[in-house]
């Protein structure tokens, strides 16, 4: 494909998708320009919790590839760019200059959305007041780093128990912070089963984190200098010099709604297999904009994450540069910590495998990460479910220490490769007493669930 390839968003999947596109198609052949409303491109905003932490010295250091590396591969990267118009009829999109406030229509032959996704932010009282922080680009983790610094209370609450509200809590405790997660979920990390979740909860407790279940936030309350000073409940409320918002995302598709493409039901972006948006051959998405399809329910849903993100762009850059590429889906595996707890899933829960129609056995072991007798051995629990007659495994849960959490792997292989657990127990694992058990414990509780099905039948 020749012409002129326009991007909308220079994070993972469109620069992925741009590099790509340039690898196979030099300047002569294709323009590729790339629209980015904010002021940094390809940067981690998974690693924002561990820079407020300490771990990463600044914010330079999660950039992995600058403005100007991608200007010197000839790409004509166009920051602090708005799109705010896409006309699908003419194939052009109309952009605005967030400094001069200049605007134009720039045409293209192929449009790639990676747009992203939108912070979720209830209209609730306070919640624009100043010390209530958002954390999903590099400019708003430096504004909480400004902010704590600054902050003339050591109070901090937590609004929401996902996997970021999670890592910032820690994040919070190790600047010295006394910490409040408020959460309506029965506990943490809600992707995850409610008695692996409790582990979690148990393990931030013992950090000092008081959590608060169960519970809708009504709003913020100011002080007289309009900074926040509370998070309000409906019974109470709970001192805050700094708030921190951990609600979740949504797929940032307004622009493609008004354009009239197509959305599914979690308001993602649909395309098919090669990234392309169903129905149009000119039009690409990827990235936290879309929705992918879960291997094992067979549903579509919509799990932003960097791994599926850069993948995406993989796949429309050889789309775009001429060549070929296609992204099967996913089977929902991430990783977590708290401290030293190392958390994971993939698969389905409990929940979403009733969602899906599906029936199925539920097994949970403990044991630990490597030999019991040798030094460091650290307990692990493990939670496994398989199908009801098929004993095809559905999903897997992880909560331990040690390297636990990347034990994941093999779990979201073998649901890759549709596997029974029966097949997973015959797994040629790694043995040696420092890494592992003679029985690792993901084949354990692959046992375990071989003989609920079998007892099941």
């Amino acid at each position: 494909m020749g012409g002129r390839m326009v991007v909308v968003g220079a994070d993972a999947t469109g620069m992925a998708a741009a590099s790509q596109a340039r690898r196979l198609r030099d300047v002569g052949e294709l323009e590729i320009v790339v629209f980015e409303k904010g002021n940094h491109s390809s940067y981690s905003a998974c690693g924002i919790p561990y820079w407020v932490a300490g771990d990463v010295l600044g914010a330079d250091d999660l950039i992995a590839r600058s403005v100007a590396e991608h200007r010197a591969r000839d790409i004509d990267l166009r920051m602090r760019t708005e799109v705010t118009e896409i006309d699908p009829v003419g194939r052009r999109v109309r952009s605005r200059d967030l400094d001069t406030g200049a605007q134009g229509w720039t045409g293209y032959d192929q449009l790639v959305l990676a747009t992203g996704a939108t912070p979720i932010r209830p209209p609730l009282p306070g919640i624009d007041a100043e010390g209530v922080y958002g954390v999903q680009t590099l400019d708003d983790g430096q504004a909480l780093i400004d902010g704590l610094e600054s902050a003339t209370g050591r109070e901090a609450v937590v609004v929401g128990a996902g996997y970021i509200g999670v890592e910032m809590a820690e994040a919070l405790v190790r600047r010295g912070f006394e910490v409040t997660m408020i959460t309506r979920a029965a506990e943490p990390m809600s992707t995850l089963d409610s008695d692996m979740g409790a582990l979690v909860r148990k393990a931030m407790e013992g950090m000092g984190i008081r959590i608060i279940r169960d519970v809708e936030v009504t709003g913020m309350r100011t002080a007289a200098d309009g900074k926040v000073c509370a998070v309000t409940t409906a019974d109470t409320e709970y001192p805050a010099a700094v708030v921190v918002l951990g609600i979740g995302v949504r797929p940032a598709t307004d622009l493609a709604r008004q354009a009239g493409l197509p959305l599914g039901e979690n308001d993602g972006l649909l395309t098919d297999l090669a990234q392309r948006v169903r129905g149009y051959d000119d039009i690409w998405a990827g990235g936290d904009c879309v929705e992918v399809l879960d291997l094992v329910s067979g549903t579509l849903r919509h799990i932003p994450l960097g791994t599926h993100a850069n993948k995406h762009g993989q796949v429309i850059g050889s789309g775009v540069g001429g060549g070929y590429a296609t992204f099967p889906g996913v089977v929902g595996t991430a990783v977590s910590k708290v401290c030293d707890l190392e958390v994971a899933r993939t698969g389905l829960g409990e929940k979403d495998a009733r969602r899906a129609g599906l029936q199925f056995h539920c097994v949970t072991i403990e044991s630990t990460g490597r030999a019991g007798y040798f030094p460091g051995a650290e307990p692990m629990t493990v939670k496994m479910l398989a199908e009801r007659r098929t004993g095809r495994l559905l999903g897997v849960q992880i909560v331990g220490r040690d390297g636990a959490a990347k034990r994941i792997d093999i779990a979201a292989v073998a649901l890759t490769a549709r596997m029974t657990v029966e097949q997973v127990t015959a797994l040629d694992l790694g043995y040696a007493p420092p890494f592992s058990p003679v029985w690792d414990p993901v084949l354990v509780a692959a046992r375990a669930a071989v003989r609920a099905v079998a007892k099941g039948r």
